[in-house]
C-alpha cells in the first residue's frame, strides 16, 4: 500500500517552504508543519494534499527503524486521505520517542494534529 505520487512531497524547496511559512502543531511523538497552498490548478480544484516525512538520525541510528517509522506514518496518512481537505502541504517531523510507538498511536496522534491544524474537520 504505497502512497500515490500525487500525495508525496519530495523536493527540498517544497520542504523549506513549508518549514519557513507553515503553521505547526505537535504531540509527544511528532511535529506536523502545514502550509495551505493558495493556487488552484485549473480554477476550481485545489491541488491534492501532499505529505513529506522527516526522520533524523537522532531518532535512531538504524535505517531499518527510521524506515519502519516512515512506513507507519504513510500508512496512517493513507487511511486519513478521504477526510483531509485538499490544498495542503504537510511535513511530519518525528521525535525520538516515536521509536516505541505502535501504528494505532501514530494514527490517533496524526488525526489529532490534523484536526488541530484544521486540515481535517473536527468531530
Amino acid at each position: 500500500m504505497a502512497l500515490p505520487k500525487a500525495y508525496r512531497l519530495r523536493r527540498r524547496q517544497d520542504f523549506n517552504l513549508v518549514y519557513r511559512n507553515g503553521q505547526q502543531a505537535g504531540t509527544r511523538h511528532f511535529v506536523v508543519r502545514a502550509l495551505r497552498v493558495a493556487v488552484a490548478c485549473d480554477g476550481n480544484d485545489l491541488p491534492e494534499t501532499r505529505l513529506g516525512i522527516s526522520v533524523s538520525q537522532k531518532v535512531s541510528k538504524r535505517a531499518v527503524v527510521r524506515n519502519l517509522i516512515k512506513r507507519r506514518i504513510r500508512a496512517a496518512f493513507y487511511q486519513l486521505i478521504p477526510q483531509v481537505h485538499q490544498g495542503w502541504w504537510l511535513v511530519v517531523g518525528v521525535r525520538p520517542t516515536a521509536v516505541e510507538c505502535e501504528y494505532g498511536q501514530f494514527l490517533r496522534e496524526l488525526e489529532k494534529i490534523l484536526r488541530k491544524l484544521e486540515v481535517m474537520d473536527g468531530h
